[in-house]
């Protein structure tokens, strides 16, 4: 039998019973839709991470405190200094302090970040002014009592009013609003960029938080293709500067954009492995599903079978047309559940702002997967029907 025939005849026999059909896909319809667009809310999810945490700044390298309870805190003024001195790859640099202050307005109150930073840390982050000014190295080195405001804290302390000459508390040191910042948004990991408030360095240090040692050192490489070399130039500064030896323990992190990316999407990879495998599930379901119809139907064809084989056919003939019609049965089963997963990543797209990017090669893979799902389940059904005898089958009522 030719494969066209072989074609024709599946479709002749599955048009036959068509809602029985369809209900039998419904498994392949489910599981297909399922898995594309649980990838493609994850593949939507990593793009929005790495769009977010490339708004944080660009060619970003971060000195860090060492993590866990044990790890003292050295990241100084005088490691910034040594780094802007000694340096060849650092565009920008800037120490980092970051504190939790209730800071008070006009008439109201509103907790925020109160970060203490440099002149260069809007061109570390790529942030610009919206309005006024921001505060300069004479700020920072007078330890000016100056702040600038993001958009949020803008907004709870002086809604629908100029900040700009408007006087804050925070804590009990009042300071001057000079500038506005533009809005910036969420990062990857869902934090408001604009619920700050940035003082001068200085000013962090001694008026407010009273302490000589950064929260981080941010800087910004002059190109992307220096990150390596920077990275391994920073650490060798910052261990000459805290008299760290050979094999021994170093008390600061370094880390880049990549590892930043690396990290936040991490865990929306392993989701979203996850949820997949959870829909998978509905296409093994649906196999087994195809696999029962398919039993059914050599059952009640089995004197059909008989004649056939009376008349010529082969057992190889039977068994490619029962094979042929429970792949035919999963791929439709697979291409009606690649257009419901389009539909369901428009509405989430559309409606609900959940990212949903579909990848071609996830679609390909779902084809694939369901006409394996048809050939594996639809191989016992099909055998079963090419070993009937057909004397037996013709006598079967």
């Amino acid at each position: 039998m030719t494969v066209s025939k072989l074609v024709l005849f599946s479709f002749r026999s599955i048009l036959r019973n068509r809602m029985r059909s369809l209900l039998t896909s419904l498994g392949i319809i489910i599981g297909v839709g399922s898995v594309i667009v649980m990838v493609a809310v994850g593949e939507g999810s990593q793009q929005q991470i790495q769009k977010q945490i490339a708004s944080m700044g660009t060619n970003l390298l971060m000195v860090l405190p060492p993590r866990g309870p044990q790890s003292a805190n050295r990241i100084s003024l005088e490691d910034v200094k040594k780094l802007r001195a000694e340096s060849s790859y650092l565009s920008a640099i800037s120490g980092v302090t970051r504190s939790s202050f209730k800071v008070v307005g006009l008439s109201s109150y509103y907790s925020t970040t109160v970060q203490g930073v440099e002149p260069d840390y809007l061109t570390i982050k790529e942030w610009s002014m919206r309005e006024g000014d921001f505060f300069t190295d004479a700020d920072v080195s007078s330890r000016n009592k100056v702040a600038v405001l993001g958009q949020t804290v803008a907004d709870q302390l002086f809604p629908h009013q100029d900040v700009l000459g408007q006087e804050i508390r925070i804590g009990t040191t009042p300071f001057k609003v000079i500038g506005l910042l533009s809005k910036k948004g969420a990062t990857g990991m869902g934090d408001d960029q604009d619920d700050v408030v940035m003082v001068p360095l200085d000013t962090a240090l001694y008026r407010l938080s009273r302490s000589k040692y950064l929260n981080s050192i941010e800087m910004s490489v002059v190109r992307s293709d220096f990150m390596d070399q920077a990275q391994t130039e920073v650490e060798s500064i910052m261990k000459e500067a805290h008299r760290i030896g050979v094999g021994e323990t170093e008390d600061f992190n370094v880390m880049n954009q990549s590892q930043i990316i690396a990290t936040a999407s991490q865990t929306s990879k392993t989701l979203t492995a996850l949820l997949a495998a959870i829909a998978g599930v509905s296409l093994v379901v649906g196999g087994i599903g195809i696999m029962n119809i398919m039993l059914v139907s050599v059952t009640e064809r089995t004197r059909e079978i008989g004649i056939r084989m009376a008349l010529g056919a082969r057992k190889r003939d039977i068994l490619f047309q029962f094979l042929s019609e429970s792949v035919i049965l999963s791929l439709i089963g697979g291409f009606i559940g690649i257009g419901l997963a389009f539909i369901l990543a428009w509405v989430l797209t559309a409606f609900m702002a959940t990212p949903a990017v579909i990848d071609p090669a996830v679609i390909l893979a779902s084809v694939g997967f369901a006409m394996a799902v048809g050939i594996f389940f639809g191989f016992y059904p099909a055998r079963k029907a090419a070993g009937l005898y057909p004397i037996d089958a013709l006598r079967y009522e």
